[in-house]
């Protein structure tokens, strides 16, 4: 069985924006949007890059309107997305990353374990084992996470050259 040469994501059809969603399951629990909640709400989705809280707050505060944006409610609203279905958590070496979810297809990574990259792919190959699996115990698959760790060409790369060097 070959293995396709395309592993991009594609694209995923949603009915609400991320913002949209957000302020309904807000709703739900009896909460408001709040203009902080907003500013990292549309931040958020207009960055597709993988992060941690930290480095969101890092990146609010350097705009005007989230100069005043607080570690608290940063953490607090990251976690009511996740509940959301608007982010996924990772733990990758003790440190929580997040990406975005909603509206954007069942995907897996590759894990750097030096660099700490991640890099985004997408397998029918991989949902067909899934499901072949989930059929053999009588289970039936909505989703899953697949995180392979590992080590970069980069860090390969630089790692095999320091070694070399070591050597001489």
């Amino acid at each position: 069985m070959g293995v396709p040469a395309d592993f991009s994501l594609g694209e995923a059809v949603v009915a609400m924006t991320p913002r949209e969603r957000f302020e309904e399951f807000l709703q739900t629990r009896g909460k408001r949007i709040t203009r902080q909640r907003r500013m990292i709400v549309e931040h958020v989705v207009g960055h597709h890059e993988h992060f941690d809280a930290e480095q969101l707050l890092t990146d609010l505060r350097k705009t005007p309107e989230g100069a005043q944006a607080s570690r608290p409610t940063v953490y607090r609203t990251l976690t009511e997305m996740v509940d959301a279905g608007l982010l996924k958590k990772m733990v990758l070496g003790g440190r929580s990353v997040y990406e975005h979810d909603y509206g954007y297809p069942q995907h897996d990574h590759l894990h750097c374990t030096s660099c700490q990259s991640l890099i985004e792919f997408s397998s029918d190959e991989l949902v067909r084992i899934r499901d072949a699996v989930a059929a053999q115990h009588q289970f039936r698959a909505q989703s899953h996470r697949l995180i392979i760790s590992g080590m970069c060409a980069q860090c390969r790369g630089t790692r095999s050259k320091s070694r070399h060097q070591d050597r001489v």
